[in-house]
């Protein structure tokens, strides 16, 4: 029996579009569904003037085919040479949303990123004067930190720190993983908000490692431990406001995900609402999808929800999604889950 589910429009608080031939192969996969999304500044060189945001947001919108809408919602790059004054006429420009930390060399083009958060407590300072947010990747680089431990040891030592010394500044923990990241936004009363992919509601380490490496399944951070995927969950399925979807979704081709040292990220713009339906139904929340995919993200960025609706359809036979996008540069691979997915999006 066909079940359907109509919710608003969603959008996607974190997205990696690349540039070029690859961003115009991708960006049909996310404007398919999603009314708007928080594009990644971490080019290669990164975005990090008001002018950089602007001409990749006209390259995003050339991209664009004609038969579909979609706005990019531009980020700049924080790095220890980011100018306060070029971050908020950005801003009141209209045009960027949010400002990226990067910890230098957590993740993909991340070498630029901030290693002295002294250097750049001036423009955390304006951006909580004129409530600009902070999207972190909240992850230390020390090299005697475990990778399994970096995002709570964050928390601890940056984050936390960062909040309390910069009163009214509005953060987005981006892509958490654990459940201590869960507990530490439900423990906030106010100026912090949370993303969570649909990979990290689907996979733990051992989908990684057991039976042989699964480089497709290799992102950052990392998938952790069974009891903190459970607790991601929860989270967005509670329908507690400070949870909203943010993708990650990362399109790296194939060959540079198989090969010795591989590309960290995983390509789910093309089946993420299918699969979200699919765990918040495992879950008997389907009527907290809409908030996490639609309304939080909007909520928390202080933006009017989308116009449109999208409907999602349950179908007794499972759903043929392509296994991989043709681009120029490659095929790049799209997310498999492991398990037969019944819901698309109609």
């Amino acid at each position: 029996m066909t079940q359907s589910l109509t919710i608003t429009r969603p959008d996607d608080w974190h997205l990696h579009l690349r540039d070029g031939d690859m961003l115009r192969a991708v960006l049909p996969e996310t404007a398919r569904h999603f009314g708007r999304a928080i594009i990644m500044p971490n080019l290669v060189p990164p975005v990090v003037t008001g002018e950089q945001a602007g001409a990749y947001r006209d390259r995003i919108l050339s991209a664009l085919p004609g038969d579909m809408t979609f706005e990019p919602l531009m980020t700049l790059y924080l790095t220890e040479d980011t100018d306060p004054e070029d971050v908020a006429a950005a801003h009141a420009s209209g045009l960027v949303k949010a400002v990226k930390l990067y910890p230098a060399g957590a993740t993909t083009n991340s070498a630029s990123g901030v290693r002295d958060f002294d250097k750049v407590r001036p423009v955390l300072e304006k951006m909580a004067e004129i409530g600009l947010p902070l999207c972190t990747h909240g992850e230390v680089t020390d090299p005697d930190i475990d990778i399994f431990d970096r995002e709570a040891v964050f928390i601890d030592r940056v984050l936390d720190p960062i909040r309390q010394a910069t009163p009214g500044l509005r953060v987005v923990m981006e892509h958490i993983t654990t459940r201590n990241a869960a507990d530490y936004v439900r423990s906030q009363d106010k100026d912090l908000g949370a993303t969570i992919t649909t990979h990290h509601l689907i996979i733990n380490r051992n989908h990684i490692l057991v039976g042989g490496i699964k480089p497709h399944y290799y992102c950052l951070p990392v998938a952790k431990r069974e009891e903190h995927r459970i607790a991601l969950r929860a989270a967005a399925t509670s329908g507690d406001a400070r949870f909203f979807l943010g993708t990650d979704s990362a399109p790296h081709t194939d060959a540079n995900k198989l090969q010795a040292c591989g590309c960290a990220g995983c390509f789910t713009a093309t089946n993420t609402m299918a699969l979200l339906a699919h765990v918040f139904e495992e879950d008997g929340a389907l009527n907290k999808l809409e908030g996490f995919a639609s309304k939080n993200g909007p909520a928390f960025y202080r933006l009017p929800e989308n116009p449109g609706q999208i409907t999602l359809v349950k179908q007794d036979a499972p759903v043929a999604f392509p296994e991989q996008i043709d681009t120029p540069d490659g095929p790049v691979t799209v997310f498999d889950p492991g398990f037969a997915v019944h819901w698309t999006v109609a």
